[in-house]
């Protein structure tokens, strides 16, 4: 089996584990950042343009995202929609948006392999071996990237794990204080075989700790998009992102489209809607979007379907590692 199609096999294996949103997930009424907007120049536009129009709508660049020539502007409270219609009528502006929210998709935690039924699902038809596991259990090459609430850097299923570290949020840490990364982190490659927690669907695979969801397991679609770009261009083979956010974003779809054309495999949690209302990035054609079912392969209640899903897996009541 080549490495592309052994990372394509172990994502496929990684996205049939879906994270269900659990009580402790906040909730956004309005999921709008307030006070930031993107906006896009075409490449041509001369520095002093962009400057010049910016200074005169009272906005200040707080951060860039280079490869997507996106800048992420601070802009006066309640002038947000003033600011991206003005910026949308500049003809030297691909587009203009708010800067939306995404929440982690967050499922329950335990340990043991013998309670981890969702894997036996996934890896085993027959419940008895863990099949999927003769045909790859990953490999040190193989980069899994996780874009979540950061991976607990000391845990005992994970040490060792993590090639690289990358804190895009207002957090003053890359670890893991909401609990969610470290789950996922676990699902994807938790190490096995040591008689110690649970068992990783990508065990031999090594993981990359994007941090893009603050310590209460909210985050700005600009620090997701960063995290993407950041995977992408440091070896990443798959992106998992168990978030998501209701409204679409040229950002964050340009972020995907640079991962994809890249030869990165993105999958993302579908949501926990109970109805076809779209989750994002899921809902984008180049993502694999996965849905939840139960121990008996029912669809979760909660669970967002629809045609633009592409699988549904194990959902309810995962166990996996925990900070």
């Amino acid at each position: 089996m080549t490495k592309r199609l052994a990372a394509v096999f172990l994502s496929l294996l990684l996205l049939l584990i879906a994270l269900p949103v659990s009580a402790q997930a906040p909730t956004v009424a309005n999921n709008k950042v307030p006070g930031r907007v993107l906006v896009k120049f075409k490449e041509s536009t001369p520095p002093n343009i962009v400057n010049e129009r910016l200074d005169k709508l009272n906005t200040r660049i707080a951060a860039r995202i280079n490869k997507l020539n996106v800048l992420v502007l601070n802009v006066p409270r309640f002038q947000e929609e003033i600011v991206i219609s003005a910026l949308s009528k500049i003809p030297y502006v691909e587009f203009a948006e708010p800067d939306f929210v995404a929440t982690a998709l967050t499922a329950t935690n335990d340990l043991s392999l013998s309670q981890q039924w969702g894997m036996f699902k996934v890896v085993a038809a027959d419940n008895s071996s863990p099949s999927a596991w003769d045909i790859t259990t990953g490999s040190s090459s193989t980069k899994i990237a996780i874009l979540d609430t950061g991976i607990d850097q000391d845990h005992e299923d994970l040490a060792g794990k993590i090639v690289a570290n990358q804190n895009f949020t207002n957090s003053s840490t890359v670890d893991d204080l909401y609990g969610h990364g470290t789950h996922v982190g676990g699902i994807a490659a938790a190490i096995t075989n040591n008689a110690t927690g649970v068992a990783g669907i990508g065990y031999d695979s090594t993981l990359m700790n994007g941090k893009v969801l603050d310590d209460s397991g909210s985050g700005y679609y600009s620090w997701i998009a960063n995290g993407i770009v950041w995977a992408t261009d440091n070896g990443a083979k798959v992106i998992n992102m168990s978030l998501g956010g209701s409204s679409g974003s040229s950002t964050l779809q340009n972020a995907v489209n640079y991962a994809v054309n890249n030869g990165v495999v993105v999958v993302a949690a579908a949501g926990n809607s109970g109805n076809p209302s779209r989750t994002y990035p899921a809902y984008y054609s180049n993502v694999i979007a996965v849905a939840a079912t139960d121990s008996n392969d029912n669809k979760a209640s909660w669970s967002s379907y629809g045609s633009w899903v592409d699988v549904a897996a194990p959902g309810v009541d995962i166990y996996s590692t925990f900070p």
